[in-house]
């Protein structure tokens, strides 16, 4: 038994330190993919696809990835994520050399790919890794060191790879043609060698648990019909819970610094010393500084504060799902979250900014306790599960649009409904449990 938890203990070191990398190296990748968009240079309808290519690797492939899962077993679908995520950042290489917008998509779809046979593979492994009492405990400890990931990255980024000026469209334009390709075949070299680095730190990586013994979680079983999943109520309900979540955080998140501008911020912050000095302490680490900037990017420094405080919420969430039961956590943190936005949208100045990037914060536990409240008790089924709940991810690609549309049409106090309903439906799944049993119990014999 001490045998067991020590291999157990083990595992989930070196599987939590995959995922500070993979987050570490994701974020890495796309502070490369702004400066190969100017290579690019696309239009607004390019741009949109290259979105598309990264959400769409989820929905086509998260479900196969599953019965791949259910073959070969987790430690070996960790390293063949790891390679299909290298192989992505390889073919960045060519696409970068030819300046060719379909190899740019097929190397950011491959790319994508590769996340999410990981995200299908490590999510429930680290759920199986000890008692099922304690599987949204662990997840979130581990998503914590995953966004600990996230948050270095842009620093390592910008000092190593974006260090110097990226022109923009119009400023390219003006540009004669010798001096055009000279400048976008510079900037073509100037990401070839990271890309590469990348490359084989994710080779390593994969060398790495190819060669160490993890537990072996899977056992042996007959055929499984997938279509015995749709008989869990609760993993169909914890489908549209990741759905709902990951489409409101990515809309709220796409739309802050549009949010802060309309509600006349800029002057706010840039009269407040305390602001100030916070923005700068920040901006210090990059070498840059707010003179003769579009307001944008002062803005844009403190939605830092709504991706950030995903680290620290998790941290939090990893104990109290420890001690009190995940889906109450869920509950709470999703009342909160609407808190937060109503608080944002009935006040004005640095009230409204805060309340809204404290969202952030109560976002933080949702994807990894709604993941493994969604695939408890399923056993062998996991990997299957861990495949239909990874599909709906697409939610960060399908929900911001409504949102923007409804911004369009009736501004962004109203258009915050469309995140607080995906609230409300979180809020109907952590005590969806209840809900059943006491519909079960009225029905008469």
């Amino acid at each position: 038994m001490n045998t067991t938890k020590k291999s157990f203990t083990s595992a989930f070191i070196f599987v939590t330190l995959l995922f500070f990398l993979w987050g570490f190296i994701t974020v890495l990748v796309d502070s490369l993919i702004p400066r190969l968009k100017e290579v690019f240079t696309l239009n607004y309808a390019q741009s949109s696809l290259v979105q598309l290519a990264f959400f769409g690797a989820f929905f086509v492939l998260a479900i196969p990835s599953g019965f791949i899962l259910k073959r070969i077993g987790y430690q070996k679908g960790i390293v063949l994520g790891l390679f299909v995520m290298a192989s992505g950042c390889l073919l960045f290489y060519p696409a970068a050399s030819l300046r060719t917008f379909g190899i740019f998509m097929l190397a950011y779809f491959v790319l994508a790919a590769g996340i999410t046979i990981l995200q299908v593979a490590v999510n429930p492994y680290v759920s199986v890794l000890g008692a099922e009492s304690g599987a949204s405990s662990r997840l979130n400890l581990a998503q914590a060191f995953n966004s600990f990931g996230t948050l270095l990255a842009p620093i390592f980024g910008s000092i190593l790879i974006l260090s110097d000026t990226v022109k923009t469209k119009q400023e390219i334009a003006i540009l004669t043609e010798a001096e055009k390709t000279t400048y976008l075949t510079n900037e073509a070299l100037a990401v070839q060698s990271p890309f590469l680095g990348i490359t084989i730190l994710i080779v390593v990586l994969a060398i790495v648990f190819f060669i160490i013994k993890l537990p072996k979680i899977l056992e042996e079983q007959e055929k499984i019909d997938f279509g015995s999943l749709f008989k869990h109520k609760n993993l169909l309900l914890g489908s549209l819970g990741i759905f709902f979540y990951v489409g409101a955080e990515v809309a709220i998140g796409s739309y802050l610094v549009n949010y802060f501008l309309e509600m006349n911020l800029y002057d706010t912050i840039k009269g407040n010393g305390t602001m100030m000095g916070i923005a700068n302490s920040i901006t210090n680490i990059f070498n840059i500084s707010f003179d003769n900037r579009d307001p944008k990017a002062l803005l844009g420094i403190f939605v830092t504060f709504y991706w950030g405080s995903a680290m620290i919420g998790r941290f939090i969430g990893a104990y109290l799902t420890k001690i009190v039961s995940p889906k109450k956590v869920l509950a709470l943190f999703a009342i909160l979250a609407i808190g937060m936005i109503l608080i944002s949208i009935n006040s004005t100045g640095l009230v409204l900014m805060w309340s809204i990037l404290a969202v952030g914060l109560f976002n933080s536990i949702m994807f990894p306790t709604i993941f493994t409240t969604s695939i408890e008790g399923l056993g062998n089924l996991k990997p299957h599960a861990s495949g239909l709940l990874c599909t709906m991810i697409v939610g960060g690609a399908l929900i911001p649009p409504v949102f923007g549309w409804a911004i369009d049409g009736f501004g962004f106090k109203l258009a915050f409904i469309v995140a607080i309903v995906c609230y409300l439906y979180i809020i109907f799944y952590a005590n969806s449990e209840k809900l059943i049993k006491k519909t079960k119990s009225n029905v008469k014999p």
